[in-house]
């Protein structure tokens, strides 16, 4: 991000958590899952942003001070995505939508830190496997829509 003036580098990081986080929110929301186009990005915008935010504050020399705002996104990040983890008797749903979330968090940090290489080898992978597995998960649901497990 040399190449970009300074002042702006805030605002491409948060941008491109944004749009990174789009694939995984569209896909989810084309399937009508629970965290879907309004919150993805949401999480992923606020995890950039606490980062950056935080090394405006306490500049890049503190690393104690980086890891405890890594240590509450990754808290609050979990919380929410714990939020979206239903159990209905024997039946538990929204795993994956956690898991993504959690993700999602993760490439919000990462491009607050300038760190797109993880950004969006993160953001691929994450895609890659709520799109992969998720046909692979369906596939093994027998045709009254219970997983093999549940039977």
């Amino acid at each position: 991000m040399e190449q970009i003036p300074v002042w702006l580098q805030p605002y491409v990081a948060m941008l491109g958590a944004l749009l990174l986080a789009l694939p995984v929110a569209w896909n989810r929301e084309q399937h009508g899952n629970t965290l879907g186009i309004r919150a993805i990005p949401l999480v992923a915008l606020g995890a950039c942003a606490y980062v950056l935010i935080g090394r405006a504050f306490i500049g890049d020399d503190a690393p104690d001070a980086t890891a405890r705002i890594l240590q509450g996104l990754m808290s609050g990040i979990g919380f929410v995505g714990g939020g979206a983890i239903l159990k209905h008797d024997d039946y538990v749903s929204g795993t994956a939508a956690a898991a993504s979330i959690w993700v999602v968090g993760a490439i919000g940090a990462a491009t607050g830190f300038g760190y797109w290489g993880y950004a969006v080898s993160l953001a691929v992978l994450n895609f890659g496997v709520v799109l992969l597995f998720g046909r692979m998960k369906h596939k093994t649901e027998s045709p009254e829509g219970e997983s093999p497990d549940d039977l």
